[in-house]
Formats: C-alpha cells, structure tokens, sequence
C-alpha cells in the first residue's frame, strides 16, 4: 500500500572534480589541466572550462595539447587526493540528509526522502546545493527522480527533475542508452543497432536483448525505471579512537596523571582490539584549571594495543609537563592507526621481537624515529650497493647477510694511494701514515653493473685485496687494471 511519501534520489555530478580541487589550493586564470601518465604516455586526465573551450579533452596527449594550446598550465594529478576530496564532500551532504554515498570517481547519491521540507522544498533543496558547490569553486550538476539510476541519468545527460509520481520513462525515454550506466562497449553495439535511446530499448523484446547483451542491460534498465531497487550505502565514518577522564579535585603528581593515563590507555586499547587495529601515533591531551592545556605526543616504532607496553613510555614526556595549580581532564586520542591483525606465535622464534621495538620507542622520544636506522642487505655484489639504510620503524629486519667473501666493517669512497703493478704494493702512504704489507689475501674481481650509470665504476673491473699492515691495519684495497691504479675504500675491524 502507498504510505504518501515518494523516494527521492539526489545525484550530484562533479564533471571536474580533480581540476576544480587543485585550482582550490593554487588559482589561475589560464587554461588549466593535470596530467596522468597511462601506458607510459603523459595525457588529461581533468581540465577547466578555459582548456575545454580551446579544444582540449580528457585523455588527450599532454604534448598534443601543448601544441594546440601553448600557454596551457598544468600539474600532475593526484588520485588519491581527489578521493580524499570527494570523501570530504560527502561528509558535506550529511547536512542535507543522513544517506549520503559515493558514487563512481566523481559523483554523490543522497537519498533525501522526506528531508526536502526542512529546506522549504526540494527546489530550495536543489538551489542551496548549487549554490553552496559554487561558493566553494566546483561545478556540478545535479538530477532529482524515484530512483538512483534515474537521477544519475538526468545528472549526467541532461541536468533536470523528475517529479514525484512522473513515469521514469517518460522523464528518461529521450536520453541516450548512456544513460543507464552501461559499459562502453555495450552502449556502442546498441547505437549500431539503432537503439538510441532508453524509449528504444524499453519497447524492445527482453528476451532478445537477453541472450545477446546479457543480464545486466536488463538489471540497469530496471533500476533506472524502478522495477527493480537499489540500495544507497551511506559512507561509513572511520572509527574515531578517543577518550577522556575528567577528574573531581585536581592533580599534579607524575604518578596520578600516570595512572590516569594507565586507564584511559585500557579503555582505549580495548577498542583497538576489537577492530583489529594498532595505535602508532598517540597523543596525550592534559587540561589545566587555569583553562591552558599541554601535549605529549608519542610516536611508536610499530602498532601497538598493549596498555603495559604503551604506558612506560608516556612517563619521559608526562614528567616534563608543567602541571601549574592542577589538572583537571585527560584526554588521551590515537592520531594515527594502522592494522594489527592477530598473529600466529609458536616455539621456534617466530614472535616479534617486542624489546626491541620498545627500545626504538623509547630512543625515538628523544632524538626522533626517524633518526633510528638500520642496515637491509640488498641484491647486489657492488659494495656500495649492498646494502640499504631504512628508518627502523618504517621498516622490517632484512633476512640473513649471504656474503660470500668478507667485507670491511667500514666503508668509504676509494682513496688513491701510490702503487705499481696488479700485485699490492709492499709500502704505501695513507691518510699521513706510512704502511707495510704484511700479508696480502685476494684478489677478488668484481665487475661492474653495465645496466647502470656510476660514475665511480667508470674504470672498469676492479680486482680487491684483504691487506693486513704490520701496523695493525686491516685495509680492503683494490687495483684497477682497465687503468691502472690503487685504491683504499674500507677498513676491517
């Protein structure tokens, strides 16, 4: 039975999103695009209405572009941004009605089924929308009918409004098979066979167009004329990891706002688990009686959900606060999450190493994480490219160090040193001191990597020698035959 209240679909078109993003945060007043690298060719990937009306279009060549319109500007674009992009304007919709989702790349779906009296009407709904995007530099362009195909057609191919209770055919028939959200290629065999439009294709026989294009052209012209419903998902929000204790009487000492802190990391830590989540960054808030407030941000070397693990290492920036006539709230907030799913532990070493990450914690609260680094083997036999130095807390421990010949514990750019002859020199100068050979074990030949520009290799085949010197030192020398010379470049331990 008809309850009164028709559905009402809103779609919300953003034909240049990307562009009209980027001109947000930089503006000019020129033909404008951004640029996308597709199969190792750099084309459009947006433009402004000023590149448009000079000829330009979306996958278009770059430099094609540049030769048909010289003084076009343009920027690599970002993708990743623009979904940021149109999250954040979903989120804007809400204030419009509850059910806002995301449709495609470019575009929103609301389902403002009995919200369009709160703005006068679905006119002035519409109208507040329109103007609102134009305040904020984005075009769009909007469609209101029954269903959600319907109002993505009238977005999309001609911007319009379906009353309610209006056949979706006849506010559809005349537009293009385009319309109905089909693949390229199926819209392209339908204008081959003359079917035009969406009132061609709905006189047609469904059995035909069936065995032919299969169950989907079907399934989108039923969703677009109401035969068959659509469901809209509005966007779930992230989950916001945050909490706070306000206390009765104020406190001041270490170990209260410790032990404040010890059970608001509890409450949180749990939510972290039932998400499966880890906290790396955490950011500890303490407000003050006298209305100022103080920060202790601690950053961590991996996600954790451990209370016991976390809380030591909040002490060092708790006991530097200045807690003035008393704190009175705590709020304790993870800025930034990352996912912890369970994993397997068992009896032959394969649980992580959580001393050590706890270390790097604690050493990276004083001099920075980033500053942490450690040494990753690379696949390489040039010595230079061996290994790799990665931040510890952004990185894994490499697995085990294959070296086939000993490697000196330090290694430096190759120092000349005064020598003849492919046999190493028995007395040599370096660094100011004089050294004599008293056992020379090598060579070992290593060539270089002809695939790569190193301006250091440019000599050619390098032959190294492990020199011990009667002086102590345990050098690694080598000489280079292609053109002849010797050269120190580390030094054993």
């Amino acid at each position: 039975m008809f309850d009164g209240m028709h559905r009402r679909i809103v779609s919300i078109w953003f034909p240049r999103l990307a562009s009209d993003r980027a001109l947000r945060l930089r503006p000019v007043e020129a033909p404008f695009a951004l640029s996308l690298t597709r199969a190792g060719v750099e084309r459009i990937h947006c433009l402004n209405l000023a590149a448009a009306s000079r000829g330009l279009h979306r996958g278009m060549g770059l430099a094609d572009a540049r030769a048909l319109c010289p003084d076009l500007l343009s920027r690599p674009a970002d993708p990743a941004a623009d979904a940021r992009f149109l999250r954040a304007l979903s989120r804007w919709a809400t204030r419009y009605c509850p059910w806002a989702g995301i449709e495609g790349e470019d575009g929103l779906v609301l389902d403002i089924t009995g919200a369009a009296h709160l703005f006068g009407g679905e006119a002035e709904m519409l109208a507040d929308m329109r103007a609102r995007l134009l305040r904020a530099g984005i075009a769009a362009r909007l469609g209101l009918a029954a269903t959600r195909g319907a109002a993505w057609a009238l977005a999309r191919h001609g911007e319009g409004v379906a009353a309610p209770g209006t056949d979706p055919l006849q506010a559809l028939g005349h537009l293009p098979v385009r319309a109905l959200r089909l693949e390229e290629d199926t819209a392209a065999a339908l204008d081959r066979l003359g079917l035009r439009s969406v009132a061609d294709l709905a006189a047609r026989p469904r059995a035909p167009l069936a065995r032919r294009f299969g169950p989907e052209l079907l399934k989108r012209l039923d969703q677009a004329l109401g035969a068959e419903a659509e469901a809209i998902a509005p966007v779930a929000e992230p989950p916001h990891y945050a909490v706070r204790l306000s206390l009765p009487d104020p406190i001041g000492l270490v170990s209260d706002v410790m032990a404040g802190t010890g059970r608001l990391l509890e409450a949180l830590c749990a939510r972290l688990k039932d998400r499966q989540d880890g906290a790396r960054v955490l950011r500890l808030t303490l407000n003050r009686v006298d209305g100022d407030s103080r920060q202790v941000e601690l950053r961590l070397a991996r996600p954790l959900h451990e209370p016991a693990r976390i809380l030591p290492l909040f002490e060092r920036g708790v006991a530097g606060v200045e807690a003035g006539f008393g704190i009175d709230r705590l709020r304790l907030e993870a800025v930034q999450v990352e996912p912890l799913p369970p994993c397997q532990t068992g009896f032959h070493g394969g649980d992580r190493p959580d001393g050590l990450d706890d270390l790097i914690s604690r050493i990276g609260t004083r001099i920075g994480l980033e500053n942490i680094r450690r040494f990753l083997p690379a696949d390489s036999h040039i010595p230079e490219r061996s290994f790799l130095i990665a931040p510890a807390a952004w990185s894994e421990p490499g697995g085990a160090w294959i070296v086939p010949h000993p490697r000196p514990l330090r290694l430096f750019p190759p120092e000349p040193i005064v020598g003849t002859g492919p046999q190493p020199p028995g007395r040599f100068r370096w660094r100011r001191m004089a050294l004599e050979t008293a056992r020379a074990t090598g060579p070992e030949r290593i060539a270089p990597e002809w695939w790569l520009e190193d301006e250091t290799w440019r000599s050619g085949l390098r032959d190294y020698w492990r020199i011990e010197t009667r002086q102590g030192r345990r050098l690694w020398l080598f000489h280079t035959p292609q053109a002849p010379g010797w050269f120190v470049q580390g030094e054993f331990a």
